[in-house]
């Protein structure tokens, strides 16, 4: 079994609130809350992204976020992964899907590894910055699209279709972006799920991080009481180990 693997980003709608000022920050109360406007999402290495925008279904109307179609889809994509790879994933992207899932009466999809680009950056590296932008431009992956600001999601908001595609295609480029990090970063991920565990594999040297064959020996990894053989992969980069070898 191949494991599933998916990269996604989301868009979402701004609160709707009254406040005393234009400056405050306590809401007095909420008329409106965030809701999901647009998600784009692949399979690793796969050269098609799939987006869906709210404007996208049936009964769409002008001036309203009414994300409940899009949720039920993308639960649907979830329900299915492995492992799910984003950016920033674990304090926004995957607990507001689950807010929204929850919300419209979901159970949680079937559980699945997450991976946090962002994590990696912070955990592994000392970027100057590790927003998917700045790791892209210092990687030489690219750039995000221009959106022109709020004012991309205001007139979604209002129903202008020039600017649903727009935002699509933002939507779309920062998933492409996110793959690209996810692989320039990965072979320094020493918790990256063991996909031949995932996939039930018995291949005894294959990667544990791509699933690679063709890796090399690379000396042993020596604890107090043993070893492990190394093994360095030529396609990933990635390092992972053999069995535990008992000191006699």
């Amino acid at each position: 079994m191949t494991p599933k693997i998916i990269l996604i980003d989301i868009e979402t709608s701004p609160l709707t609130t009254y406040t005393w000022s234009a400056f405050e920050d306590n809401a007095l109360k909420i008329l409106e809350f965030s809701k999901i406007m647009s998600v784009a999402y692949k399979d690793l290495h796969s050269p098609t992204v799939s987006c869906k925008a709210v404007a996208d279904y049936k009964g769409y109307k002008k001036g309203e976020i009414n994300d409940e179609k899009l949720v039920r889809e993308i639960w649907e994509v979830l329900d299915k992964a492995d492992i799910v790879i984003a950016h920033h994933g674990d304090r926004f992207d995957l607990p507001k899907l689950n807010s929204r899932f929850v919300y419209y009466g979901l159970t949680a999809p079937s559980y699945y590894k997450s991976i946090d680009t962002r994590k990696i950056a912070s955990r592994y590296f000392k970027f100057d910055s590790n927003s998917l932008n700045n790791l892209s431009a210092y990687l030489s992956l690219g750039a995000k699209a221009e959106t022109g600001g709020f004012s991309l999601w205001d007139k979604c908001i209002q129903g202008d279709k020039d600017a649903w595609k727009k935002m699509k295609a933002y939507n779309v480029y920062d998933v492409v972006l996110l793959e690209k990090v996810y692989l320039t970063l990965r072979p320094f991920m020493e918790n990256h799920p063991n996909l031949n565990i995932i996939s039930g594999s018995t291949e005894a040297h294959a990667c544990h991080t791509c699933q690679s064959k063709n890796t090399v020996k690379q000396g042993f990894k020596i604890t107090v009481t043993g070893k492990k053989q190394r093994y360095q992969c030529n396609d990933c980069g990635a390092w992972s180990t053999g069995k535990f070898e008992k000191n006699t």
